[in-house]
């Protein structure tokens, strides 16, 4: 076999028609052969005699895509140090474009003996990187580039989404192929939806735990190549045929308007702790690439709660991160991202530094910094809760949105101050830096926690499908099961979580900010009160589209909601409210008005009054102060919120003529089927705003 040279640069196996560069970084290594793996399983192996930089290189001429291969690292085995270099385990490759195959939890995969590197080769149980035909047909493909304001997510896991789908074909279900179908991206545009967030579709592993009692990592937080999709996401799972399927599904989800936006984890790595299993990093160069313990390097500093952090202020990680990002962007088009677990990417060391190298990279990248960043902002480490922190590019996960959401529809008391200041975008978490509404990705639920049926029917977690007696998941979830927890066929209990529903999905499409739909929550979706279904790649965690009268008058309503937001610029304002008037003479009103049920406006001590749970709200569409992307002046219809979170009927009276002659009912939450659209009200004149429920109501624009 003939061996050349190659280069140092771009990392990774690069094929060019007539062979592959192939370039690994490793400070530590004293030796680093490569492992060319054929179809019958029988390996070549490759001395890597050039270096350059700490970048092991060569390039072999006739290898090209379809190729398996894998590296093994020679180096120190001296853990109080932090190296762990071992040449009996096979090694992906970091920058690998495909991975084949899965990890069998196999003893060979950990280093378990006491005085040394464990001896067993791990070849035979682990996951082979794979050389990739980089070539694609993307013909007039363009990013949809939806601005902020007019933007919906809708996070969705690619198999959960379509595994049950009786319309997509049943060898496409639960992959990127089945995702891309017309049935299921009808569904998306049906809905109004914009952005489609994906759960990780890094390839990842199944933790040995978790095989252990027969479950996987449905979720997938535990990714491993950080340039490969997930293969077991491919309907055509031959060598590296995920990567062409995957930019297939992207291509799909960009004609019919909708912007793909990935929920990365760049963190930490599927490794885990000392005594993870050894795939990639750990046997790379372990000093470089994670966090190490400053007092017992054999033992690693985690800020993520999963045994192991990256060393975001190493070079190479920073160079493999952002290499990453910008291989998504350029050659998958991907539109964005969401960072899991942000606030440990910006620990330079170990505080939380929203000047760290990461976010300096990024704020001057010329292609990462032009997509949707969207940030975590919080991780399990000392001060790791940094929501409002984050550089002004960033948008964020607004955790007390979902908090103080929840309070208020659940009766709680002392929440109407915080809940009004999350319903106008949060502006005193994220104005002070200048930063505007879109800063804030509005939520009421996420993969992580209940789904939206589940938040109002039940008060506890039931995790013990889990196998953890009920140690996981968490424990405060500002929930309300209306009465009974799970299940009932009690009619009034079932009407009022149906109207819960209803409310969170009106109150989530009428704030300020950036709204996220988790999948599912459209059609009333359930996990029987699971809080943590991360390990339940089962109907549990599925959709299931087998749907009843009830969950199609779910869908029909979040429709309306959301086609109500995307019509009226005043419910996706790109800039605070001020709370003032806007000298016109036609104009005279302030942008926003809070008012009492009387319709007086809200004073100090009714912001203060703990037992406070009924308030209106006034959007004056004549006062948008801000301009469109053309620069024009922005008129819209003016709008009427009244919400009421007691246990009792409300009388609201309507503000007076100055306000608006006459109101058109829009949404009533106490309507499942929207047979009171169009309703009418006078002036001053007074309704009976139902316990637990939201009224919207709207008259035209007074301004040309």
């Amino acid at each position: 076999m003939e061996i050349w040279t190659g280069s140092p640069f771009p990392l990774g196996a690069t094929p060019d028609g007539e062979g592959t560069n192939f370039a690994l970084f490793s400070e530590v290594a004293e030796r680093v052969d490569l492992v060319l793996i054929d179809d019958d399983g029988t390996s070549r192996t490759v001395p890597l005699t050039e270096v350059d930089g700490f970048v092991w290189h060569c390039r072999i001429p006739g290898v090209g895509p379809g190729q398996r291969y894998g590296y093994r690292v020679y180096g120190p085995w001296d853990p109080a140090a932090g190296h762990r270099c071992n040449p009996a385990k096979l090694l992906l490759d970091p920058y690998a474009r495909a991975m084949e195959g899965a990890t069998d939890n196999d003893p060979a995969l950990f280093e378990r003996a006491p005085h040394g590197p464990e001896p067993a080769d791990s070849a035979p149980h682990t996951l082979v990187s794979v050389v990739t035909d980089p070539s694609f047909d993307w013909g007039d493909d363009k990013p949809p580039r939806r601005p902020y304001a007019e933007t919906v997510v809708y996070e969705a896991h690619v198999r959960g989404l379509t595994r049950t789908h009786p319309d997509v074909p049943p060898a496409l279900r639960g992959t990127y192929a089945g995702l891309a179908t017309e049935p299921v991206i009808a569904h998306l545009t049906s809905l109004g939806v914009t952005a489609v967030e994906l759960m990780p579709v890094h390839q990842y592993i199944h933790d040995g735990f978790l095989v252990d009692r027969g479950l996987t990592n449905y979720w997938g937080y535990t990714s491993i190549g950080f340039f490969a999709p997930h293969n077991a996401y491919a309907a055509h799972p031959a060598l590296g045929e995920q990567v062409p399927e995957f930019k297939a599904m992207v291509k799909a989800l960009h004609r019919a308007g909708l912007e793909v936006i990935l929920d990365v984890v760049y963190n930490h790595t599927a490794e885990g702790n000392e005594n993870g299993p050894t795939l990639a990093f750990r046997g790379i160069d372990n000093a470089s690439y994670y966090r190490l313990h400053p007092d017992d390097p054999a033992r690693y500093f985690d800020t993520t709660g999963t045994g192991n952090s990256l060393l975001m202020h190493h070079p190479n990680v920073l160079q493999l991160v952002m290499d990453s990002l910008r291989y998504w962007v350029t050659e998958m088009h991907v539109d964005g991202f969401r960072f899991d677990l942000a606030a440990t990417l910006a620990r330079q060391f170990h505080d939380v530094d929203r000047l760290s190298a990461f976010f300096d990279l990024v704020q001057q990248d010329p292609v990462v910094g032009r997509v949707k960043l969207i940030a975590e902002p919080w991780d399990v480490g000392d001060g790791g809760y940094q929501v409002g922190n984050f550089p002004p590019l960033w948008s964020e996960w607004n955790g007390k949105y979902r908090d103080s959401v929840r309070d208020f529809w659940r009766g709680a008391d002392h929440t109407i101050a915080e809940f009004a200041s999350r319903l106008t975008g949060s502006s005193d978490l994220y104005q002070h830096d200048r930063r505007r509404p879109r800063a804030s990705v509005n939520f009421v639920t996420a993969h992580d926690g209940f789904t939206l049926r589940d938040l109002v029917s039940y008060d506890t977690k039931h995790n013990e499908a889990n196998g953890e007696d009920g140690r996981d998941g968490e424990n405060t979830n500002r929930s309300w099961n209306c009465g009974v927890e799970g299940p009932t066929t009690d009619p009034a209990i079932l009407e009022l979580r149906a109207r819960q529903q209803r409310n969170f999905l009106a109150t989530l499409m009428c704030s300020q900010g950036i709204p996220m739909l988790a999948h599912g929550d459209e059609l009333g979706r359930t996990q029987q009160g699971n809080n943590n279904a991360y390990c339940q790649d089962s109907e549990l965690s599925w959709i299931d589209w087998d749907l009843t009268g009830e969950q199609r008058r779910l869908i029909d309503f979040t429709r309306r909601v959301i086609r109500l937001r995307t019509e009226h610029p005043v419910l996706r304002r790109r800039r605070f409210f001020r709370g003032d008037t806007h000298t016109r003479a036609a104009q005279p009103l302030p942008d926003l008005v809070w008012l009492r049920p009387d319709a007086r406006e809200m004073t100090d001590e009714d912001w203060r009054r703990p037992d406070a749970h009924a308030l209106g709200v006034f959007l004056n569409g004549d006062a948008i102060a801000e301009p469109d992307a053309r620069g024009r002046r922005v008129v819209d219809d003016s709008f009427l919120l009244l919400m009421n979170s007691y246990r009792e009927p409300v009388a609201f009276d309507l503000p007076g003529t100055e306000y608006g002659e006459r109101w058109t009912t829009r949404i009533d939450t106490t309507d499942a089927g929207g047979e009171a659209d169009e309703t009418e009200h006078k002036a001053a004149s007074r309704i009976l705003l139902a316990p637990y429920s939201l009224l919207l109501l709207s008259r035209p624009a007074r301004t040309a």
